[in-house]
């Protein structure tokens, strides 16, 4: 009988939805500078708030999303998931609205004459517009949460141990592609029809995704579209979970309890994992279009703005995808243990990052070199994160692989909250004093982007170091 492939269709759907999970976190950072800033009289402090309670929030609401997901089943989990994020994207675009209409601001009339205003009226559209702009953020994380715990227990359901690192870093690869595609579209989309409708258009993608995964999805054993020889290659590695797949009970396999999985260092390497290198790829997601207009002065929305953003995102495409294979090869062609395999891919991934220390000395010759280091520091992380990710299948059951995940992202949104709120801070200080302040040789805000890369370029060593000691060998984790 020859083997059908439908997972490879589901994983095709996952990369689409994280595609689209990360184009709507990116509309912000692709409008704000340009468009949002002037108009709301943003500082870098103001859009660090943002970014960093919008970590948090995505931090406490991945906590729950994993259990959500395991208790809701994947199908419906991921369905409400995708609904709140795809309505709380949209919701962004009643901001300016909302301010002009709950202001009482005498004389300002449209959204268009928010950045007109002056003195402690501006200060009032500022702090008015972040708090309606955090209130939609925590909409968005709300149901961002739910992406990750979603599509790893999806890769758990339908791969087997060998694949799972090259499956994860396909559909993961879905977040560079989505940022690869926020410059080549959202600043065309605020600049023709205004910031509003790049938020209302990106955000509706979310909706028409709702109806393949509805119609596309369902466990192994019940999918009319996998028959038995694939059924059978998804279970290799376990002949009782092959048995329990042919009789349908695998929802029936035990359940560790939540507080139960804060017991295991297998829980705390993961955390750790997320902890120190989620804030890494979030800061180059969120900053780096203001990064390339504040050092180099090229908006998002020109040309050559659009060509580094998109160069920095392709590079990350591009050398990601084969962070998943590495581990299988190590499995395949040398024999490694799968746990062996991808704790030593994380390894050699680790020392990508650190060519961040030479984004900011090289960018005094090209402002290419810039996009060029921080795209290798970003295909570092998403083969990093593409086989950290494959840990947890590796060592915990199917039914806490959800939950896993979302504890491990919420430590992620919490070293994200910490690096984007420091930066904002620091930028707007570094501005302020000028060249009184000098780290390195720069002077001023350069200084500040170069104290931060440094952490960047040590971080997933750092992580990897802790993780080993943790758990130096592979052991299971039983219910």
């Amino acid at each position: 009988m020859k083997m059908t492939n439908w997972r490879w269709w589901l994983c095709a759907l996952l990369f689409v939805a994280t595609t689209v999970n990360y184009m709507d976190r990116q509309v912000l950072s692709m409008t704000y500078k340009e468009f949002i800033a002037p108009e709301f009289h943003w500082t870098d402090n103001d859009y660090g708030t943002i970014t960093s309670a919008f970590s948090i929030m995505y931090a406490v609401a991945c906590l729950l999303a994993g259990k959500f997901v395991d208790w809701m089943g994947t199908k419906k989990g991921y369905q409400w998931a995708i609904f709140i994020w795809s309505f709380g994207a949209c919701l962004h675009a009643a901001c300016g609205w909302a301010t002009v209409n709950f202001g009482g601001y005498d004389g300002i009339t449209e959204v268009a004459h928010l950045g007109k205003a002056t003195g402690d009226v501006a200060v009032a559209i500022a702090t008015l517009s972040v708090y309606l702009f955090l209130f939609c953020r925590g909409v968005l994380a709300l149901g961002e949460a739910g992406n990750f715990p979603a599509a790893i227990k999806v890769t758990a359901e339908y791969f087997p141990k060998k694949d799972r690192a090259f499956a994860t870093s396909i559909f993961n690869a879905g977040a560079s592609v989505g940022a690869l595609a926020a410059p080549l579209t959202i600043p065309a989309l605020a600049k023709a029809w205004g910031w509003e409708m790049a938020f209302i258009i990106i955000g509706a993608l979310g909706f028409i995704w709702m109806f393949f995964w509805q119609f596309m999805y369902d466990k192994p054993e019940q999918s009319k579209h996998v028959n038995e020889a694939e059924l059978e290659y998804i279970h290799q590695d376990d002949a009782a979970e092959a048995a329990a797949a042919q009789t349908a009970v695998v929802d029936n396999e035990p359940q560790i309890s939540f507080g139960k999985l804060f017991t295991y260092k297998q829980t705390w390497s993961f955390i750790t994992g997320k902890f120190f290198t989620d804030g890494v790829w979030w800061f180059f997601l969120f900053w780096a279009p203001s990064y390339f207009q504040d050092q180099f002065g090229y908006k998002a929305s020109s040309g050559m703005g659009q060509a580094l953003i998109f160069t920095l995102y392709a590079i990350v495409t591009v050398l990601s995808i084969y962070g998943g294979y590495l581990p299988k090869l190590f499995v395949e062609k040398k024999g490694m243990e799968p746990y062996a395999g991808r704790m030593l891919s994380m390894l050699i991934f680790a020392f990508l990052p650190i060519f961040a220390l030479f984004a900011q000395p090289l960018g005094a010759q090209s402002v290419w070199w810039p996009a060029i280091i921080i795209g290798l520091a970003g295909a570092g992380h998403q083969a990093w994160s593409a086989n950290l990710f494959s840990t947890i299948g590796d060592m915990f059951p199917k039914s806490s692989v959800a939950s896993v995940t979302g504890i491990g992202a919420m430590a992620g949104g919490i070293g994200s909250m910490i690096i984007n709120k420091s930066a904002g801070a620091l930028f707007t200080y570094a501005e302020e004093q000028g060249s009184a302040f000098t780290f390195f040789g720069f002077e001023g805000k350069p200084a500040s982007y170069m104290m931060v890369f440094c952490f960047c370029a040590v971080a997933y060593l750092i992580a990897w170091s802790i993780m080993k000691t943790l758990v130096p060998k592979y052991k299971k984790v039983e219910a």
